[in-house]
């Protein structure tokens, strides 16, 4: 990435000249001296200034194109890669059982691969991407044989899945190169900022003693600790706060920085801990949420939702559609927080059958009654005809004794937080656990407030 810059050499031999002209045209009175003295450090005050000022605006180039492309692409990238795996898995998984939900699946999964790819197209239309292109056209080609009835196509499926995979870590590694890359060259750009400025800048001091600090230290602080937050964030440290005062262009290429770090840092965290099924975060996220909770001291609800016979309802109709139903569930829940919830509500995937949600207190109920009603008449969709009209389907209990379950139904334990009555994320799982085995003694789906508090 080129820089704007302004060559201080160049206006050294521009302005030296000149001043030494002007000396020589006349004699001067010491009031003209001081004053040529003033004007000369202002002159070299303002060409530091506008050098830092090119400077400054070419590393926020570089940050905002960081932002805008690198850190989409790389997350387009991750994204990519995930689908491609779980399109493998799903083919595999039909060339086993034949099983025609799996096919459904894969070509879900095929329309995610094909928004990403378009994104990259879109930000990058270079050989790597038209790469990809070709070699996902090959894959889904393939998988299309091998789901028409072709049984030798399998083993050319993963090859082509091998490849594929392999040319997606190559784009990725070249991309996070080329990130580095940048923030390198900017930290280059920030060093030779700092030496040309303060070469500048001493120049006009030492026409006039005593102003020109004054004028410039508050710039090369900030840019000495933009120079540490490049290193910083460099290696990895996302939550390095370099701790500018807002109020002028460093303090917007600060916050720049900090939200470049903390994009990066929640695409660690999310590509590591979200739920592959459901693409909720995951117990990293929601222990987070409950820390940042506790720590504001305001009242909130945490909402532990569990469905009721899942495990004899995926047991009967199979893995694929118990799969169906967790992420049909999570999809409902979310979509109902949005609907109902307050902004600031989170949802989250404990694992299995297990959700969360932290809303307010004021809308808690309205949402479980809400999720409750979405359910009972979503899970219906799930059930055969003749099972939806027995009520239930026969199956075995964790005991292995044979009987009747009716249809799976949603339990909500709901633990109204605030104040000191809860010091961790532990101590509210560990009793939104108590509340949940409660809620599920009741029949049908339904909710359970434990500790509801009066509001003001």
């Amino acid at each position: 990435m080129t820089y704007p810059s302004v060559s201080p050499n160049i206006l050294a031999m521009e302005i030296l000249p000149k001043l030494k002209s002007a000396f020589r045209f006349s004699n001067f009175s010491l009031i003209q001296k001081i004053s040529v003295g003033y004007a000369a450090m202002a002159l070299f005050t303002m060409a530091a200034l506008a050098f830092s000022s090119f400077s400054l605006y070419a590393l926020n180039k570089t940050a905002r194109g960081i932002a805008n492309k690198d850190l989409p692409m790389i997350s387009s990238l991750i994204k990519l890669r995930t689908s491609l795996l779980a399109q493998e898995s799903y083919a595999g998984k039909y060339q086993i059982l034949k099983d025609p939900t799996f096919v459904e699946l894969f070509h879900q999964r095929e329309k995610e691969t094909m928004v990403n790819l378009g994104v990259l197209q879109d930000l990058d239309s270079s050989r790597d991407t038209a790469t990809l292109n070709r070699l996902y056209a090959d894959f889904r080609l393939a998988a299309a044989r091998l789901f028409s009835g072709e049984s030798d196509r399998e083993g050319e499926l993963r090859a082509l899945s091998v490849r594929l995979l392999n040319a997606v870590d190559a784009f990725y590694g070249k991309r996070q190169d080329l990130l580095q890359a940048e923030l390198q060259s900017a930290n280059y750009q920030q060093e030779s900022t700092i030496r040309w400025t303060i070469i500048i800048s001493c120049t006009g001091f030492l026409l006039a003693i005593g102003v020109a600090p004054f004028v410039t230290y508050r710039t090369f602080r900030a840019i000495r600790k933009l120079q540490r937050a490049t290193h910083r964030i460099a290696e990895g440290d996302f939550d390095y706060d370099p701790q500018i005062p807002p109020g002028d262009e460093i303090s917007e290429l600060a916050r720049d920085f900090t939200r470049m770090a903390a994009r990066l840092k929640v695409l660690e965290q999310n590509s590591l801990d979200a739920s592959p099924l459901t693409r909720l975060p995951g117990n990293i996220a929601i222990e987070r949420v409950l820390d940042q909770r506790l720590k504001s001291g305001g009242n909130f609800a945490f909402c532990y939702a569990d469905l009721d016979n899942f495990k004899p309802f995926s047991d009967h109709y199979g893995y694929a559609k118990g799969s169906e139903l967790l992420r049909v569930t999570g999809d409902l829940i979310l979509a109902t927080v949005k609907e109902v919830g307050d902004p600031g509500s989170f949802v989250g995937h404990v694992g299995g059958d297990d959700f969360v949600m932290v809303l307010s207190t004021d809308r808690v109920a309205e949402v479980c009654e809400a999720v409750i009603r979405n359910f009972d008449r979503e899970v219906r969709r799930h059930f055969g005809p003749e099972d939806l009209a027995r009520g239930g389907i026969d199956g075995c209990d964790r005991y292995g004794v044979h009987r009747f379950f009716p249809i799976t139904t949603i339990s909500i334990a709901v633990i109204i937080c605030g104040g000191d009555e809860y010091s961790s994320a532990v101590d509210i799982a560990r009793a939104s656990a108590q509340a949940k085995d409660s809620a599920k003694e009741t029949p049908g789906s339904n909710y359970l407030i434990v500790g509801k508090r009066k509001q003001a």
